[in-house]
């Protein structure tokens, strides 16, 4: 009858931890891809949201779902962080890569155009949202959070950029 033995730490071949730390480097080291979106009012204010982890505004925004398409994820990043509704969806306004932006993981955040609603009710989250806000150009805050301050500057000016 074999024995088990409780306390004592299993041994692991050399060759299979080899295998597991390869495998854990490529599955919890990658970038994660996220989208924001350059949000504006019919009447020309432009959406930001205050983060709780920072206290700084950013752009709305969030990572990828498992089997979400990047076009129904900025609706429900909207949504869940803003109260806002989608009017329209329109260009892409760049793809940040640079992975220093931020400090919790290497994202890579495709920013596109948005016409939403005013708020209509408050965050999802309020852990992760303190409050949503409505800007003119010349009141945007700044620093933005998570290196923001570029993508929303390229909004505003247009064309589009890429890293």
């Amino acid at each position: 009858m074999p024995r088990l033995c409780y306390g004592r730490a299993m041994r692991i071949p050399r060759g299979a931890w080899a295998i597991v730390k390869e495998v854990a480097r490529h599955v919890l080291r990658r970038p994660v891809v996220g989208v924001a979106a350059a949000a504006r009012t019919e009447d020309g204010r432009w959406l930001l949201i205050r983060r709780t982890d920072t206290g700084q505004w950013a752009l709305p925004g969030g990572t990828l779902e498992w089997g979400e398409t990047l076009r129904a994820a900025v609706p429900r990043e909207l949504l869940e962080e803003a109260g806002v509704e989608v009017v329209s969806l329109g260009e892409l306004s760049g793809v940040y890569s640079e992975p220093s932006r931020d400090a919790r993981f290497h994202a890579v955040t495709i920013v596109v155009h948005a016409l939403v609603t005013p708020p209509r009710r408050p965050p999802l989250n309020p852990l992760e949202i303190a409050e949503v806000g409505l800007f003119h150009a010349g009141q945007l805050p700044s620093p933005l959070a998570h290196g923001m301050d570029a993508m929303l500057e390229q909004a505003r000016t247009g064309g589009v950029s890429w890293e």
